[in-house]
């Protein structure tokens, strides 16, 4: 990718400069120093990434482990980035040929990083490297390639589960012999479920737990609006020229989703979902799997983890992946390359260690080993890997979803019908795709952040 070549144009030229020009010196990660152990007969690989708290420290303790074990050869020098502006850091560094050697992407990003030619195709690289491909979940690894291209080595999937309190569930009478809600399938199951929870606990309590504002709530919907049809929701006509979003499916399933707020099975102005769950006051929680590392961290917390509810005909759930990949280089150092993706497999083969953050290993293998398997909680859903539903590859879904997730908070708030947010998210629809055709797709990469917070 050469910007003084002929795909150059004058507007990303421009932009990027206006970009540049207001970035400060906090734009930029800390510079990493190189330790007096590292010699110069060691290969240095730098590695970015958006992990913070629980994420961050089980990174941290497998590339120290890696290190150990590599000693002699490579040293791979972590460096975390906030969340908040990753994605803005990592494209600037890689249009300024100063990214780093290897680093966390979201197989969200890939619909904005893989046309604007921000990563490496892995494919031969990765055979270099002793990947075997067949050793990855292939629902999991089917979202980081495109046209038959590898683009990341998958480190996991994180989605939706539900977390449930034993002890709310049990004085419901909701909870069988083996600790397992009694739940039957179906929008009347669920809704008997939650009235019946409402009926048996203090009103302070919600049956459900789930903001009132932010993303949650599409996060929900889109799970089970994936579940009506087997090939999963639909957001764009089949020539995906054009939005497809209002059908009587989207409508169907926003409508539930929408009566449990109106119904008070979700009780209004949540903030905080999952502190509200931590705190006893919630007898079930809809979010993603990352919760488990910090539930387990309350004290007298009784709580259980399993699989989304099936409202509809198939299961699905929404389900985002990290993955490693690496960023594009002008001039790339082939044995750096190598030994990223080398470093790369090495964590993904140890997913069981990385899975103590509540994520579900990518490699199959890492999923059926003793290590994962005695952990608590995590075996309870790792089933969910494979009825995992990734965002549309659309280089602007992600800024889609953000003007979607305002109309959910006004229909939250009771100012608008469901009707009303699905014809309004194909507007947003239609003027996203018709701004997408004069955007350059390497401004398209840039000017959009993480798809989410994790």
């Amino acid at each position: 990718m050469n910007f003084r070549g002929n795909r150059q144009s004058k507007v990303i030229a421009m932009s990027l400069l206006v970009l540049l020009s207001l970035c400060t010196a906090s734009c930029s990660p800390p510079a990493a120093s190189i330790p007096d152990d590292v010699s110069s007969s060691k290969l240095r690989i730098t590695f970015w990434s958006p992990f913070s708290g629980g994420d961050g420290q089980f990174m941290a303790e497998l590339v120290q482990q890696y290190n150990l074990e590599n000693k002699d050869h490579v040293k791979v020098e972590q460096i975390n980035n906030n969340s908040g502006d990753y994605y803005s850091k990592l494209s600037t560094a890689i249009v300024t040929e100063e990214a780093p050697d290897i680093a966390i992407v979201h197989s969200a990003k890939y619909s904005q990083y893989v046309p604007a030619e921000f990563l490496t195709d892995l494919n031969d690289l990765a055979q270099e490297a002793g990947v075997d491909w067949n050793a990855f979940n292939s629902t999991i690894l089917k979202s980081t390639v495109s046209d038959q291209k590898h683009y990341g080595i998958p480190l996991d999937t994180h989605l939706e589960v539900m977390y449930y309190n034993k002890t709310l569930l049990k004085q419901a009478g909701l909870l069988d012999d083996r600790d397992k809600p009694i739940l039957a399938n179906g929008e009347d199951g669920f809704r008997r479920f939650l009235q019946q929870i409402r009926a048996h606990v203090p009103p302070t309590v919600t049956p459900l737990s789930e903001p009132s504002v932010r993303i949650d709530s599409f996060w929900l919907w889109y799970s089970f609006y994936n579940q009506m049809n087997k090939d999963g929701g639909r957001f764009y006509a089949d020539d995906g020229h054009s939005a497809g979003i209002d059908n009587p499916a989207a409508l169907q399933s926003l409508s539930f989703v929408n009566s449990l707020y109106a119904d008070k099975l979700i009780l209004p102005n949540i903030n905080d979902a999952m502190q509200t769950f931590a705190k006893g006051n919630a007898a079930v929680l809809i979010t993603g799997v990352w919760a488990t590392g910090t539930f387990e961290k309350v004290p007298d917390l009784n709580f259980g983890v399993s699989k989304i509810p099936q409202i509809y005909a198939h299961p699905a759930t929404w389900g985002d992946s990290h993955t490693f990949s690496l960023p594009y280089h002008e001039k790339p150092d082939k044995q750096k390359q190598i030994a990223a993706l080398k470093f790369a497999n090495w964590v993904a083969a140890h997913g069981a260690s990385w899975a103590k953050a509540g994520h579900i290993p990518a490699v199959k293998q890492a999923v059926d080993s003793a290590e994962f398997q005695q952990l608590k909680y995590r075996p309870d859903y790792a089933s969910s890997a494979d009825d995992v539903k990734y965002f549309p590859n659309q280089p602007r879904q992600g800024k889609i979803n953000d003007e979607i997730v305002r109309e959910f908070e006004k229909m939250m708030a009771g100012q608008q019908t469901p009707q009303e947010v699905l014809r309004n998210a194909q507007k947003i629809i239609n003027t996203n795709l018709q701004a997408q055709q004069i955007a350059a797709p390497k401004m398209d990469a840039i000017d959009q952040e993480s798809p989410d917070r994790h």
